[in-house]
């Protein structure tokens, strides 16, 4: 038994019997081989509190006790320890097959008889011990594994919400730039695409969708980047070939966003790219009509022209608000999806919020 590994010695081992002479020669022939952490007890009552208690490694339990017999101890003990595999090696001096069948059935691992073989006694505890071992080995490489999947996860959450911070600040940062080209404030962004979010939310869109396109929106005019400063910021009524430059702001932006996996940069695409289209196929730049513009691009035109009437820009004062409604109703079926359009006003008060929240500063 000298070649019994340290780990084995170290194992925690508690013996029930009722009978003190066997405790007391189990004991002098695990302490001959090396086993000092040993518990025992000749009151099987008390047996299945001190394993909740004491994280054994090997149960030693005599089948024929007065009041808690050895099966009893086993059938609590399966409640007590689900969680964990705690081996038994059976003391009987029951030779009988049903008793052996009876005690395999209960959760035994293996059988001494009694009396027993000091020689074989020690054996079969090393045998069983040397399976705890391996048992509680893996459990500690499942544990160590359970750990690292937590932290890579939790890691590649972090990076993750990265990622998307720095997407939504580049977003942000590029419809800024596209406005600080065309005059306008960084609160125009801000109440268009809070507007689209309420819009998409009250047309029934979903809240997936509303969140996208509330980070999505603030490209729209990103293309203005593309326009050169003396169309762009000419203070009066563009000749024909201007306004044709100026058109191309809606395919510049398509370009500049690029066609992208990310469901959030598609819709940034689709946005700048429709944004101009008309219900009647009137628009930019493509002459689409109905229901063959994207429903984001639908959404964004509605917000955008409303708060654009109602902002004050260097060419123009800001339209009230009940003029703003009567041109863009008038627009309905026209410029405007009629049933976006009856929404939009149907909210028009939560809009007039976000108006007053994100107002202009002087």
């Amino acid at each position: 038994m000298n070649a019994i590994r340290k780990s084995m010695t170290e194992a925690k081992i508690f013996i029930v019997d009722d009978m003190p002479e066997n405790i007391e020669l189990l004991e002098m022939l695990l302490n001959g081989a090396g086993y000092r952490n040993l518990v025992s007890t000749t009151n099987s009552r008390e047996a299945n509190d001190t394993i909740r208690k004491g994280n054994f490694d090997l149960l030693v339990l005599d089948l024929n006790m007065p009041h808690f017999d050895g099966f009893q101890v086993m059938e609590q003990l399966d409640q007590d320890i689900k969680d964990d595999y705690l081996p038994v090696l059976v003391l009987t001096a029951e030779i009988d097959r049903a008793t052996r069948i009876r005690a395999l059935e209960a959760g035994a691992r293996d059988f001494v008889t009694k009396p027993f073989d000091e020689t074989e006694v020690l054996n079969r505890i090393n045998n069983i011990l040397e399976i705890r071992s391996l048992y509680n080995e893996q459990k500690r490489q499942a544990e160590n594994l359970e750990k690292q999947v937590r932290y890579r996860t939790r890691e590649l959450r972090d990076r993750n919400t990265e990622l998307e911070t720095a997407r939504l600040e580049i977003i942000r940062r590029l419809g800024r730039a596209a406005e600080y080209r065309d005059n306008e404030t960084g609160m125009h962004i801000i109440r268009m695409s809070k507007s689209c979010q309420s819009l998409a939310l009250a047309a029934g869109l979903g809240d997936e969708f509303a969140d996208c396109i509330l980070k999505a929106s603030p490209m729209h005019d990103v293309g203005k980047i593309g326009i050169p400063d003396d169309i762009l910021l000419k203070p009066g009524k563009l000749n024909p070939d201007e306004w044709e430059i100026m058109k191309t702001h809606a395919t510049i932006g398509g370009d500049i966003i690029g066609e992208f996996e990310s469901s959030l940069m598609k819709m940034a695409r689709v946005i700048a790219l429709t944004h101009h289209e008309k219900w009647d196929g009137t628009g930019y730049p493509n002459g689409l009509s109905g229901e063959d513009i994207p429903i984001e691009g639908r959404v964004s035109a509605i917000c955008d022209v409303f708060d654009a009437l109602t902002s004050v820009r260097p060419y123009k004062e800001a339209w009230p608000v009940e003029d703003a409604v009567a041109f863009i109703s008038e627009q309905s079926g026209r410029h405007f999806d009629p049933e976006l359009l009856k929404t939009f006003v149907n909210i028009l008060p939560r809009i007039l919020d976000i108006r007053e929240k994100y107002a202009d500063s002087d």
